[in-house]
């Protein structure tokens, strides 16, 4: 693995997240596809230590929640999220908490538990409400300092069934008309709703949000999520990392090399010669090879057979 990427993973080694949003806004589910799983998350103590699952529903049930701890999968233990702990029922201890634990998390010197994201899960199947005091709650009054926030509109589609509702009780549409239709008329329902143009109002509004559909689909995955969140970071090295993580979007890698690394090679050649030299071409091929970290060099091919041994033996890498 390249040494910018190895430095990364030695400062930050797994990247966190909190999740914020109501009961069934969707956010296991959410978590589950991120990490390519079905699985229940393994829950740990802000010390590393196992929790018995049980233990930790009975505590929801009563109403008690740790937000410290932690929520991981095996299919991707790189990935750790933290649940926002129930603060948008209304309780006011919940949402102090939670405030001091973003306040704590943002910025401490202790990178590992460092949290680099926060997703807000607004469901959409309740879009006429989809704005309550805790959403109002947390963009007026909670601060996350540098770390972004994206709006996750999960249940989208519950706006198609309500778009067909409107659009079958039309008169002159046929049923091709109405299908056609739907998805223009749920873009409308959106926007009509300003749920987007509310929250940008708000003091501490999010960085950007992304709709969600079909997640009960089995091949469905995050993809827009993680694209989303990767460009709300804005520091490459914090990108690299989330890259590194997810192991669902090669998209999301090629995109990347081909914008920080390839592009810029391109553009410096496009102010000179018009030509790339050996090295240029390979120091180019490193660069984008960062965004890969998942995927092993088994040849490169140069010039110099003596020299290609020795930059292969720089990109073996695996996860």
């Amino acid at each position: 693995m390249p040494l910018i990427a190895l430095r990364v993973r030695w400062k930050f080694r797994r990247f966190r997240i909190l999740v914020v949003g109501r009961a069934n806004a969707g956010k296991t589910t959410l978590i589950q596809k991120v990490c390519n799983t079905t699985e229940k998350p393994e829950i740990f103590d802000g010390e590393g230590n196992k929790i018995d699952a049980d233990v930790v529903k009975s505590s929801v049930d009563r109403g008690e929640h740790d937000i410290n701890n932690e929520l991981a999968f095996r299919s991707n233990p790189r990935f750790v999220f933290h649940d926002s702990c129930g603060f948008e029922a209304g309780g006011e201890d919940e949402f102090k908490n939670m405030k001091e634990f973003v306040s704590e998390r943002a910025s401490t010197r202790k990178l590992n538990e460092r949290i680099h994201a926060i997703w807000y899960c607004i469901p959409m199947n309740e879009y006429h409400r989809a704005i309550t005091v805790a959403e109002e709650k947390f963009f007026s009054e909670c601060n996350t300092d540098n770390v972004p926030v994206i709006a996750v509109f999960t249940k989208f589609d519950a706006l198609s069934a309500v778009a067909l509702g409107e659009l079958r009780t039309t008169p002159g549409l046929t049923r091709k008309d109405i299908f056609e239709r739907t998805p223009e008329r749920v873009e409308e329902i959106f926007a009509n709703a300003n749920i987007w143009g509310r929250l940008c109002e708000t003091r501490h509004p999010p960085k950007n949000y992304v709709c969600l559909t079909k997640m009960n689909i089995d091949k469905t995955d995050c993809g827009p999520l993680l694209e989303c969140t990767t460009s709300a970071l804005g520091d490459e090295a914090l990108q690299m990392l989330l890259i590194s993580t997810q192991q669902t979007n090669l998209e999301l890698c090629i995109t990347y090399a081909v914008k920080k690394a390839a592009l810029a090679y391109i553009k410096r050649a496009s102010q000179g010669s018009m030509q790339v030299s050996k090295d240029q071409c390979i120091l180019m091929q490193k660069e984008i090879a960062k965004w890969f970290p998942h995927t092993g060099v088994s040849k490169m091919i140069f010039p110099s057979t003596n020299h290609l041994e020795n930059v292969a033996g720089e990109f073996q890498w695996c996860q």
